[in-house]
């Protein structure tokens, strides 16, 4: 009778343990995707829109984050369902010219990336320790490699090395935050939609495709069909339901220090109308001169930090793009020798760093269509996904993201070209 009853509270302890371990197992991966939403070019574009148009933007990027979650989760349950990554799919169900179409524009997205990436992190170092830009891109590189490293070891040491690192964003704008308190009537207004003037559409799209990460699509599905494998889960329903709760968490912060990075230049550095955009080295100078050394201190520390993962997190979501489209892997040194080269010569030449990476995530907000649309198509199909294809209402929603997001970079387009054109 003793054994009979004590059965049952160790079959209950299996259960919960067993649902421990799959949530452990779960978690991580959004967090890694929203370094993504935290790299270089946010901090360009975020202090760019803030001192040039105050808090006209808060809501582009309020919506931008709210649009990233359900993106981030199709991907993630695209490659739990599947077990394959969004470019695996597409060379599977594609024709011939079309995932070659698809790779080169990931790739000019994932170059882009690594531009803002390195530039971003190249100025952390000058700012930090006075250390010359070219010089600082070759460190850089030699410290996203050692990030990578933690990846030999398994997927949970490489996240909990990028865990620290966001964790250092994020403790760096929780000290400027306080440090300089945003208005809150002007955080209100600014939820008001209102664009004006092709500079601003720039900062508005610029802004979108540093929330709205490309080669973040393509990497959270690459992370989670190595997550479903190693959960070993039959049935995805209750991984997909822990994936959730990563995301939410994951995108929450990252919108939260994205805002926090809008706000803090609309309220020091925003002069009103014709207030021109503001340089990360300005940044820096500027809050030294005004708030203290200490706050100039963590916003170096943080844009560091930020270069250093998304590097190493850019480095792994073009392995997962290049393995899946061309089922081609080369060695990572190699990939990160091609794709920083653009950094390099651009701080060697003397560009000016901020302009590119504005520019830089311009160009990622292109790529947006095509991630978004594989992903929709493919999560939309039946004989893929089964009982977990998308609703209509997804569909529907998703399709609308796709066009408007496709509209912008048209409009976007056009006003630059007659700009150009002297008009």
């Amino acid at each position: 009778m003793t054994q009979l009853s004590e059965q049952p509270r160790v079959a209950g302890a299996g259960v919960a343990t067993g649902r421990k371990t799959r949530l452990v197992t779960a978690l991580g991966p959004a967090f890694v995707a929203a370094i993504a939403y935290l790299d270089p070019g946010n901090f360009a574009t975020n202090f760019a829109g803030g001192s040039s148009t105050g808090y006209r933007l808060v809501w582009v990027m309020v919506l931008a984050n709210l649009v990233a979650m359900p993106i981030q989760y199709l991907s993630a349950k695209l490659g739990v369902v599947t077990g394959r990554s969004l470019p695996q799919l597409c060379h599977e169900t594609m024709t011939r010219r079309a995932r070659w179409l698809m790779w080169v524009q990931a790739e000019v997205v994932a170059m882009a990336t690594d531009l803002a990436e390195f530039v971003g992190a190249a100025i952390g170092l000058n700012l930090l320790f006075g250390m010359p830009l070219p010089v600082a891109a070759v460190v850089t590189a030699v410290l996203s490699f050692t990030v990578l490293a933690f990846q030999r070891r398994g997927h949970r040491p490489f996240e909990v090395a990028i865990g620290f690192l966001l964790a250092l964003i994020c403790a760096g704008f929780l000290y400027l935050t306080l440090r300089i308190p945003p208005s809150g009537s002007g955080v209100l207004t600014g939820l008001v939609p209102s664009i004006g003037g092709s500079d601003t559409l720039l900062l508005a799209v610029g802004i979108i495709g540093a929330t709205v990460m490309p080669h973040a699509i393509y990497l959270h599905s690459g992370l989670m069909s190595k997550r479903a494998a190693a959960a070993g889960a039959g049935d995805p329903a209750q991984l997909l339901r822990y994936t959730r709760a990563d995301i939410g968490i994951a995108m929450s912060i990252a919108g939260l220090v994205n805002l926090s990075m809008l706000a803090i230049a609309a309220k020091l550095f925003h002069q009103g109308p014709g207030t021109p955009a503001i340089a990360l080295q300005a940044v820096h100078s500027r809050l030294a001169e005004t708030v203290g050394g200490s706050v100039a201190l963590a916003f170096a520390a943080a844009l560091l930090a930020s270069g250093i993962s998304s590097s190493s997190v850019g480095t792994a979501a073009g392995q997962i793009i290049m393995d899946g489209f061309l089922r081609l892997h080369i060695p990572v040194w190699l990939r990160r020798a091609v794709t920083m080269s653009p950094a390099v010569i651009l701080l060697v030449c003397g560009a000016d760093p901020t302009k590119a990476l504005v520019l830089s995530q311009v160009t990622l907000s292109f790529g947006i269509p095509f991630a978004l649309g594989a992903l929709l198509w493919l999560t939309s199909r039946r004989d893929i996904m089964g009982p977990y294809v998308n609703t209509t209402a997804t569909k529907a929603g998703m399709a609308i993201v796709v066009a408007v997001l496709g509209g912008l970079n048209i409009l976007l387009l056009a006003q630059q070209s007659l700009s150009w054109l002297g008009f």
